[in-house]
Formats: structure tokens, sequence, C-alpha cells
């Protein structure tokens, strides 16, 4: 089922409004742009995390924490 925009639930007056701001072009431009600085960062956490914590385990402790995730995947009890 396709998801319904965010635009339909608006009222008729809000959705006028809109459609003449966006005939005369007064419509504000949306002008989100992210920090560069923060998505570096962000990015630089997100590449090193899982191998940092999988070296930080001990064999066994990365055992125990797979066979939880196969128990929660596929339902198997132990």
């Amino acid at each position: 089922m396709p998801k319904r925009s965010s635009t339909s639930s608006r009222d008729l007056n809000t959705n006028a409004a809109r459609v003449a701001a966006l005939a005369t072009g007064d419509a504000p431009k949306k002008a989100k742009r992210k920090n560069p600085a923060a998505v570096a960062l962000g990015r630089m956490g997100g590449l090193k995390g899982g191998k940092a914590r999988a070296a930080s385990l001990s064999p066994a402790k990365r055992s125990q924490i797979a066979r939880k995730a196969a128990r929660a995947r596929w339902g198997v009890e132990p």
C-alpha cells in the first residue's frame, strides 16, 4: 500500500494558500543543508563501530551474542 503524502492532511485553506504561493513564486525555498563536519564525524564513527566492537569482544562473548541473535531471528528455543 502506498504511503500517503503529508500534504493530504492539510485543510482546504492551507492547501489553497500553498497553491497560490507556488503560482505566484512566493513559496519559501527549502534550504535544509546538513553540516558537512557533522556528516564526516558521524560517518567516521559509523565506519569503525562494528569492527572496533568485534575486536574488543572475546570469541566466547561473540558466539553468545550470535546465538542470541539467531534465536531471536529464527525463533529457535534453547
